[in-house]
């Protein structure tokens, strides 16, 4: 098959129900991006620039929006029935779509990571609860609701991000009051002077992201090309602020010592009530956790349906359940994936973090090779309404690009060596898999227009 094929006719792209629509992907987008990484990062990020923490979630959320652009001028112009799949099949060709195939394969590890941390919450509020069998519990749950339906997975994911906005919002109403004087004055403000506020922005881009991965859902939603672009703009922008605000309670009502590197759950105790403290813990840190999970769920899922399709993994994990309208094979195959650690009790952070330096670099790929969408697409890319100049996507490209570089490479100098190692054993287990399956597979890459 030749690497860059035709796109499917639309009659053959109805087998995922498409009942999606702006709200469901906005919950869906909202729930990845709020995860528990807020409650660790902004301490963390406080140690390396102070009390500016809340400039640095703002330069985070531009940050963001930056390496999204590429994602949302591609995203608004087609339906990606295999959402980032299908978008680096397009862009980038055959192999590399094979090689994207595994990587995605292998994040599923970070499944069980949601699941044990939502575990440890619960233990630390009920030390008596059996650990392990609230895990499988847990998992088994979210995967039997995205099993039953998209669309059931979404409305719950909607309700619990709503009891995350009043958990947020009680942090924030009792935290204000606290505020200590002088927030600005040194030397607690920008402690590590602009390069150290710099590298909190970067390293606070993780809890701002995530809002990228709806494109995942553009085969089950109603309206693509403008519900996708506003489910990645709008959440991330709004989220990059709120943070801000948070960031500003967690620095500004105790001192900058004693709360730096250290959880927000800290400063949630220091100003809360306990009734209203525990609802903070269960509510904020632990629906977060809960909402990322069903976030992910749905969205590591529907790029392998297609990559099985073509013919990278069996065709069964391609098959979608008539009565349900979800690619139940495929979601029984992530759910081993996230169990097998739970029962064996493996160090789930340092497997979960194998894929993240080549999760970063997918995204540094996604936004460099969208520079060939009007190539690749010249008809839909015309008339779509986020269309620009070839000069002003090149431009948008390519600081997505880079800005994408820089997250890796960041990475690269904060991970753990054994971590480092874990990412090269998986590139090369991937790479090795796609040159050896590359001549049985028939990709047809499948993207429509959908006015």
């Amino acid at each position: 098959m030749k690497e860059n094929s035709a796109a499917v006719p639309a009659a053959q792209t109805d087998e995922l129900k498409r009942n999606l629509g702006r709200m469901d992907l906005v919950s869906i987008a909202v729930g990845q991006i709020i995860g528990a990484g807020i409650m660790a990062m902004t301490g963390t990020a406080i140690g390396m620039t102070g009390r500016s923490v809340n400039i640095a979630f703002i330069i985070a959320g531009i940050l963001c929006i930056f390496t999204a652009i590429p994602q949302i001028l591609v995203g608004g112009t087609a339906r990606f029935k295999g959402g980032q799949y299908t978008q680096v099949a397009a862009f980038g060709g055959q192999r590399l779509a094979g090689i994207f195939t595994m990587v995605n394969v292998f994040t599923g590890l970070g499944i069980a990571m949601y699941v044990i941390s939502f575990t440890e919450y619960l233990l630390a509020l009920v030390p008596n609860a059996p650990a392990k069998l609230v895990a499988v519990v847990i998992i088994t749950l979210m995967f039997g609701l995205n099993i039953l339906g998209t669309k059931q997975a979404a409305a719950l994911q909607t309700v619990m991000c709503v009891v995350m906005a009043l958990a947020i919002g009680a942090f924030i109403a009792f935290g204000i009051p606290d505020l200590q004087p002088g927030y600005f004055a040194p030397p607690d403000f920008m402690t590590k002077g602009f390069t150290g506020m710099l590298m909190a922005s970067a390293y606070l881009s993780f809890a701002a992201g995530g809002a990228q991965y709806v494109i995942n859902f553009s085969g089950e939603a109603k309206n693509p090309k403008k519900d996708v672009p506003f489910a990645i703009i709008v959440p991330t922008v709004g989220i990059s602020l709120i943070y801000a605000v948070m960031g500003t309670i967690a620095a500004g009502v105790l001192p900058v010592a004693e709360v730096a590197n250290k959880s927000l759950a800290l400063v949630a105790e220091a100003i809360m009530p306990k009734p209203v403290y525990v609802f903070f813990i269960v509510g904020g840190a632990m629906f977060a956790l809960l909402t990322t999970l069903n976030a992910s769920i749905g969205w590591i899922c529907r790029p392998v349906v297609q990559a099985a399709k073509d013919g990278w993994l069996p065709g069964f994990f391609g098959k979608i359940n008539g009565k349900f309208g979800t690619p139940v094979n495929v979601l029984l195959l992530f759910y081993i994936i996230g169990l097998v650690p739970i029962l064996m009790g493996l160090n789930i952070s340092t497997v979960s973090n194998a894929t993240v330096i080549l999760t970063a670099v997918v995204k540094m790929i996604l936004c460099f090779t969208a520079l060939r969408l009007p190539s690749v697409m010249p008809e839909l890319w015309n008339k779509s309404k986020f269309h620009v100049s070839r000069g002003l996507l090149n431009t948008f490209c390519m600081i997505g690009g880079l800005v994408a570089t820089f997250q890796v490479i960041l990475l690269l100098v904060t991970s753990a060596k054994v971590e480092i190692i874990g990412n090269v054993i998986i590139l090369a287990v991937a790479v090795i898999y796609a040159l050896a399956v590359n001549s049985k597979v028939k990709m047809e890459v499948s993207y429509e227009d959908c006015d």
